[in-house]
């Protein structure tokens, strides 16, 4: 399979890209600034885009099978992603190529809560608003844009850490999968591992989804 990963020099999408190639795919890692390279494994091909820019996100998904998104906006800039993801959808309509977008966990409904969702939670931190708010527009973005894009949206869990890659999690929808003690992690090296077997073997089509312990 050949996949393009935006964002590729960040932490949740350098080991996108290293997943997808020890499992024998052809991947193009894409940055915006081509000095945040050192972290991508070598035999990835590195090439330089914008994901706010349709034509770039065409040009880098021509021939491809599937591009994974982990873009995230720096600190003050949180509302740029909900813009990234309809140029994203711009640059993909009519190729046919699919698309995975790893959003934020903010929109997930707590268990046992009757609908709160982790942002409506009281002691949600204030600081973790901004982006939260900026995954919430994401998602939306992606359901009511209108496109022609197989896309499937993925929530991590609430803690999302570098560690451990364990290929042992569970799936979910639409609610925040918590373990025994209520704690709800996924690592980031699992966090790939879910999306490169949804690349594989795709089970969501215009759909978000979500992983967790």
């Amino acid at each position: 399979m050949k996949i393009t990963v935006f964002g590729a020099a960040g932490t949740a999408g350098s080991r996108i890209v290293a997943e997808a190639l020890n499992r024998g795919h052809e991947v193009t890692a894409v940055v915006r600034d081509p000095a945040r390279t050192g972290g991508i494994p070598a035999a990835a091909r590195i090439r330089t885009g914008d994901a706010s820019d349709p034509s770039a996100v065409a040009a880098l998904a021509e021939g491809q099978d599937l591009v994974i998104s982990a873009t995230r906006p720096a600190p003050g800039r949180e509302s740029e992603l909900a813009a990234v993801t309809r140029a994203l959808l711009a640059g993909l309509h009519g190729t046919g190529v699919r698309l995975l977008l790893v959003g934020g966990a903010a929109s997930l409904t707590l268990p046992g809560t009757g609908g709160t969702t982790v942002a409506d939670a009281p002691g949600f931190p204030a600081f973790l608003r901004p982006i939260a708010l900026a995954c919430n527009e994401q998602l939306d973005a992606v359901r009511t844009t209108a496109h022609d894009v197989d896309w499937a949206y993925l929530s991590p869990a609430a803690e999302l850490e570098p560690g451990e890659r364990t290929g042992r999690f569970r799936l979910g929808t639409d609610e925040l999968i918590v373990d025994a003690e209520g704690v709800s992690a996924l690592s980031m090296e699992d966090l790939a591992v879910v999306l490169v077997d949804e690349a594989e073997r795709p089970k969501h089509h215009r759909a978000r989804f979500t992983a967790g312990y």
